[in-house]
């Protein structure tokens, strides 16, 4: 039986790769890569966004000076389409493999319900 899971699991790869929402990404990113200035405007943001995740992870406070810069980067990269693009694409790819993990747990779930939302 895991070899039949083990297997569905290297077709849905299969089926991800060839979707259209991750060819466009991965020739959206190609391209991104392909100019050296654009790649590093990119490659700064995504630095500057793991930086502040890594910082709110430990439970350490953002600046609003670091606000302000993660802001002003968000706002350049915007500017430039392709990137804007990419970040569209990522989305779209992201939000694809999230309805795809709420179907493989659903099991999971149904085994062991959700949890309790804390009221607000």
């Amino acid at each position: 039986m895991s070899k039949n899971v083990h297997d569905a699991a290297y077709n849905l790869e299969k089926a991800l790769r060839e979707s259209d929402d991750f060819k466009e990404l991965q020739s959206l990113y190609d391209q991104v890569n392909a100019d050296e200035s654009v790649k590093n405007m990119f490659e700064n943001f995504r630095n500057l966004q793991v930086d502040l995740q890594q910082k709110q992870m430990q439970g350490q406070q953002i600046t609003e000076e670091e606000a302000q810069k993660a802001q002003q980067t968000f706002e350049l990269v915007q500017q430039n389409e392709v990137i804007s693009k990419l970040m569209s694409a990522e989305q779209r790819v992201s939000m694809l493999i999230q309805d795809i993990n709420k179907i493989v747990t659903k099991p999971l779930e149904e085994l062991y319900g959700t949890p309790e939302q804390p009221e607000q």
